[in-house]
């Protein structure tokens, strides 16, 4: 039975590695499982099995999830539209944004930004609000003891 060398581990770590960092700068274009396995010089399906063994999801998923979470940046820092949002995060389909951001963040995207920026609002006017009492019981200011 052959066994790899630890330098051969560190070398394909270090190509899905580079690979997950072209998810990270190129989210927003149009790339594909082919592109992404370039990048790791590996065939699609070999990539494919690696980055999910090594990361613990797919690189669509992967790809999903920085979108969704950029898409969440935009939503609460700017004043895109939801649709203009949609396809600055690399979303060929608004129909499709629409449904992978409810299933991942739990609401919409219009609902979603309506909720946080009405709770960040919120906090901005009344911060005794924004904490819950049952939080400042537990990690709110305490006593201090004197040093004997």
């Amino acid at each position: 039975m052959q066994h790899k060398s630890p330098t051969a581990d560190f070398e394909i770590y270090r190509r899905l590695y580079h690979a997950r960092e072209f998810i990270d700068t190129s989210y927003h274009l149009s790339i594909d499982l082919d592109q992404i396995a370039r990048q790791a010089f590996f065939s699609p399906y070999h990539f494919l099995r690696l980055f999910k063994q090594t990361f613990y999801q797919t690189p669509h998923e992967y790809l999903t999830e920085k979108r969704i979470a950029r898409a969440k940046q935009l939503l609460i820092s700017s004043d895109l539209s939801v649709l203009a949002v949609c396809y600055e995060v690399g979303f060929e389909s608004p129909g499709s944004f629409s449904t992978l951001f409810h299933k991942y963040v739990g609401h919409p995207p219009k609902l979603y930004r309506t909720r946080t920026l009405g709770r960040m609002q919120i906090a901005v006017l009344w911060p005794q609000i924004a904490i819950p009492a049952c939080y400042l019981f537990r990690f709110g200011p305490q006593k201090s003891t004197p040093v004997l």
